[in-house]
């Protein structure tokens, strides 16, 4: 029966330990993201299509919820086979949490922030990691389990091509990972890394449908044929195939001819969706967005720093805001002055589509001169 390499006790580590209840370590893990601010935030992230005036398009706490029922369901089926035994609790929580730390505008969002962070990186993945482990509850973090930190950090980077996905067989140093070339440590882990792409492949062409960047005939014939062409259908071969031919192996993976054609649907998704012109406007806006943003509390931090009061000054309402954040988070900041570009890009970071689009109207509109008689 195929388990994890790891034992319990590193599994359940806690950065401070914690008298166990009735819930199971896994499933209070779940609880504390749910319970969390950045968790709540996540419904107004989108996906791909920020900021949308259509209450069906995806976004991203729908996203999460979707990977972590398709990951239970994907641990409930291989258990069944009798070869397998999976925690769906842990499965589920590592979903829940995987893009907890994802900055608003989706992966656009993502690569303008980098680009202001530079030369230091800027991963959705690590800086997930780095809410629920040193940001969340005001500087507290969630304290969550080893396995579940280690999941979320290592969800990302697996390429399609990929037939055989297995966990890493020692301990992940989770605070010095800063890049993709990671694996997560249980079977669980790799499975959320798989449904992940199970969860937006299908999805990002619904709502593409719903934008009217593509039609249903639009898709191949052959994805149409093989693996669908509704988000339902594509889910449902999807993760069947993935239990089906990952039941009597020591690994997750598709089979070779589900893997070609899931190729192929990424390399439609990619050209008539992520690269269409329609996106790329989108994109040179975002980018223009995160960058003024930037530059603004740089300007303003460089003339105030923690004099918190002193933000007044500004006279625009997200000078004031910039300030109680960074007075509610002196346990993650300590008031150094060398930590600014991280306190600007945790900032922005943890901002919702909505509320980065009117900060930035706040920021750029002269504040009205007020006349007296």
């Amino acid at each position: 029966m195929n388990r994890n390499p790891l034992s319990n006790e590193v599994y359940y580590k806690r950065t401070r330990p914690q008298t166990p209840d009735v819930r199971g370590e896994y499933f209070r893990d779940q609880t504390k993201i749910i319970h969390s601010l950045p968790f709540r935030r996540l419904k107004h992230k989108t996906q791909v299509f920020f900021a949308p005036d259509n209450d069906h398009i995806c976004t991203r706490i729908e996203h999460v919820l979707h990977v972590a029922t398709i990951a239970a369901a994907i641990c409930r089926g291989l258990n069944q086979s009798g070869n397998w035994a999976l925690d769906q609790d842990l499965a589920y929580a590592i979903g829940l949490g995987h893009d907890i730390g994802h900055a608003p505008f989706g992966h656009e969002g993502e690569r303008a922030l980098a680009a202001c962070n530079a030369p230091k990186p800027f991963l959705h993945e690590v800086n997930s990691y780095r809410v629920v482990e040193h940001l969340a509850h005001y500087g507290e973090g969630l304290n969550l389990t080893y396995a579940v930190k280690d999941g979320i950090l290592c969800h990302c980077g697996e390429d399609f091509a990929t037939t055989q996905l297995r966990p890493a067989t020692v301990p992940n140093d989770l605070d010095a990972i800063q890049s993709r070339r990671c694996l997560p440590t249980t079977y669980e882990g790799c499975i959320v890394r798989v449904s992940d792409k199970i969860a937006y492949l299908g999805r990002d062409i619904e709502d593409a449908v719903k934008a009217g960047l593509i039609t249903p005939e639009d898709i191949p014939q052959i994805v149409q044929d093989e693996i669908g062409a509704s988000n339902g259908e594509i889910i449902n071969t999807l993760t069947l195939d993935l239990i089906e031919h990952s039941k009597d192996k020591d690994y997750i993976g598709f089979s070779p001819e589900k893997t070609d054609i899931i190729s192929e649907l990424k390399k439609f998704n990619y050209e008539r969706i992520y690269h269409n012109e329609q996106m790329r406007q989108r994109k040179e806006t975002i980018d223009k967005c995160i960058a003024d943003l930037f530059d603004y509390f740089r300007t303003i931090f460089s003339r105030y720093q923690f004099d918190y009061a002193a933000y007044e000054r500004e006279g625009k309402q997200t000078a004031t805001s910039f300030a109680n954040y960074m007075a509610s988070m002196t346990k993650a900041y300590h008031e150094d002055p060398a930590r600014r570009d991280d306190i600007i890009t945790d900032y922005i970071a943890g901002m919702t589509d909505s509320y980065a689009l009117s900060v930035m109207e706040d920021v750029i509109l002269p504040n009205s001169i007020k006349f007296f008689n």
